[in-house]
């Protein structure tokens, strides 16, 4: 089977380029969609990803969700407590390691430790700058809320699996959680059917429960681009979301 691989955004040229090398030296799609979304995330010059991602509202380093989904095979995700640079590998980690679907806080930060992965200081200086500017009033959500990196892949022997990773929506409230690490909402795959990612404001996603209705419509016959549309069809038909706040709460 001839090796294929996407992903979201303008990055993901580079995050493509890593996970091609690999599929097309007979790499598997899982050990892509990893080395692929990890060039993404050791970016700086990704507002939205990893080192130098997103903050939060009260300028702490965002949560970074990292979700895997093989197929065949299980969904994972690890949600940490900050400082990973490349959630996507302690994400596999728990799905090779655990019987763990998910980790999330404080908890999943000690298993990374545990497992080996290091401690990492994710605010860059220009990061730093930019909350500094909003705080300030002169930039907004828009300028840096979304980009999340999701990449999906298929082998030479026909497996899928698609990868999800992102430092969320900028200036987010503490204790929110988008779609990428929720399966079925950022990402799913499923064997022998397709597999599909989402980006932008994690919340429509979530409403919708997109990727996997992707898929889904898929499996009942849809064409990928009929079925995006769908899903994209859907979104606007539910969304009620308003205009988040430019300044700070409380």
């Amino acid at each position: 089977m001839e090796p294929i691989v996407i992903s979201t955004w303008k990055h993901g040229l580079a995050a493509n380029q890593a996970a091609w090398e690999i599929l097309s030296s007979g790499g598997s799609a899982l050990d892509a969609a990893e080395g692929g979304v990890r060039v993404t995330e050791s970016d700086p010059s990704v507002h939205s990803v990893g080192l130098g991602g997103a903050r939060m509202r009260k300028g702490w380093c965002s949560w970074m969700p990292a979700s895997w989904m093989p197929a065949p095979g299980r969904w994972v995700r690890w949600q940490p407590w900050r400082r990973s640079e490349n959630p996507i590998s302690v994400a596999r980690r728990v799905m090779e390691a655990t019987p763990h679907v998910l980790l999330a806080g404080k908890g999943a930060f000690d298993f990374a430790l545990s497992q080996g992965f290091e401690r990492t200081n994710l605010l860059t200086e220009e990061a730093f700058q930019t909350w500094l500017r909003w705080r300030r009033g002169e930039t907004d959500t828009r300028e840096i809320s979304h980009d999340t990196i999701g990449l999906c892949a298929l082998d030479s022997r026909g497996h899928l699996a698609v990868a999800c990773t992102t430092s969320g929506l900028a200036w987010k409230l503490p204790g929110r959680v988008g779609d990428s690490p929720i399966c079925g909402a950022g990402a799913f795959a499923e064997a022998h059917i397709g597999a599909a990612c989402a980006t932008g404001v994690g919340e429509e996603a979530l409403r919708v429960a997109g990727s996997f209705l992707v898929v889904e419509l898929m499996r009942n016959g849809y064409e990928p681009a009929m079925a995006c549309r769908e899903a994209c069809r859907r979104i606007r038909q539910r969304s009620v979301r308003e205009s988040l706040p430019s300044r700070p709460y409380g």
